[in-house]
């Protein structure tokens, strides 16, 4: 088991580094005052001696700080996390002076009696720095927290790029383009009304996929309009191979998701299972508190023959985190769940 030091910040120790000399040296003044010179080895040894106490103070009032910081999380709680922080100090320095000043007082090798003047300024003192150092780690903390959301920003911004041009090339998708034709060919030497029927559904898909491109998001509704003509598509290809069911309460066909979020992970469930009349793939879609879940048995395929749908499932996961909302794929020995939130409002994809 690691063990390691509380920070607050990941400046802590650095900021430790900077001020441990100066502060020991000075309140060993405080507490000395000219017989502090009296010998190297004596300024050397109380030197050492105050910079060690001081270094152990300092991580318990890290420790400190980061259990304020876990209690009071919260950016409306900053007021409460620095008062009690302030306080909690201001009381731990007076008790660590006293100690300190008691225990050089309890050795004779330091010489020292104690003094309560020297005490009081050295308190003084002390609650000054300890007020500067909390205002200090909250800023170093801020920024750190700042610069972190600009690095996840810009890999998200990045990342919803290429899910735009994945978008694009799903548009234009060759394999489904080849299949929907040569579905469509086999129908018009068989039963002409079907073919009229499978044109005019796959007209609908395209339509679709080249409006989306426009749109940050859509309703559900319009999602599953979608689905009806793309599952049309499908069957036309699987026929009882692939067997699809949504059951959606008609409070959630009006919220939004992103344009073609359906097709992603329909494409996704298709391209990873084995599909047969024998052992069809069952795909079932369903709303409820807010969000969209799509269930499908897994009967995965022995060779995988494209992995550009893993690329597309990924990039609508990371649009979602772009959005601040989480999508969760959850795997089970015969199962899979994916939970996509249903948005209540337009919610703009920062680029």
């Amino acid at each position: 088991m690691q063990f390691r030091l509380p920070k607050y910040t990941s400046k802590d120790y650095m900021v430790l580094a900077i001020v441990i000399v100066p502060f020991s040296l000075f309140y060993n003044i405080m507490a000395f005052q000219y017989n502090l010179l009296s010998s190297l080895p004596f300024f050397l040894v109380t030197l050492v001696c105050t910079m060690l106490a001081f270094s152990v103070y300092f991580t318990i009032c890290g420790a400190v700080a980061v259990l304020m910081k876990k209690r009071f999380p919260k950016e409306e709680q900053l007021n409460v996390r620095l008062s009690l922080m302030i306080s909690t100090f201001l009381i731990m320095s007076g008790l660590f002076l006293f100690l300190l000043f008691n225990i050089y007082a309890a050795i004779p090798y330091f010489g020292y009696s104690f003094n309560e003047t020297s005490f009081v300024w050295a308190y003084f003192s002390m609650g000054i720095s300890n007020i500067f150092l909390t205002f200090l780690h909250e800023g170093i903390d801020r920024y750190e927290n700042w610069t972190k959301s600009i690095d996840e920003t810009n890999k998200l911004r990045a990342t919803y790029q290429r899910s735009r041009l994945q978008g694009l090339r799903s548009q234009v998708n060759p394999h489904f383009l080849f299949n929907s034709l040569n579905s469509l060919s086999s129908l018009i030497s068989e039963e002409g009304d079907d073919a009229e029927k499978f044109l005019d559904e796959m007209s609908k898909v395209y339509r679709y996929m080249l409006r989306s491109e426009s749109d940050t998001m859509v309703t559900l509704n319009e999602e599953l309009k979608f689905l009806d003509s793309y599952y049309f598509l499908l069957s036309a290809r699987y026929g009882n191979g692939l067997q699809m069911t949504t059951h959606i309460p008609d409070e959630h066909r009006y919220l939004l998701l992103p344009p073609l979020s359906l097709q992603v992970i329909i494409e996704n469930i298709i391209t990873q299972n084995s599909i047969s009349k024998t052992s069809p793939l069952r795909i079932s879609i369903t709303a409820m508190d807010g969000s969209l879940f799509i269930l499908n048995n897994v009967q995965l395929k022995t060779i995988k023959d494209d992995f550009e749908s893993d690329a597309a499932l990924d990039n609508l996961l990371s649009k979602y985190r772009l959005l601040n909302h989480q999508a969760l794929v959850t795997e089970k020995e015969n199962e899979r769940i994916i939970r996509l939130p249903l948005l209540q409002q337009q919610e703009e994809v920062a680029v």
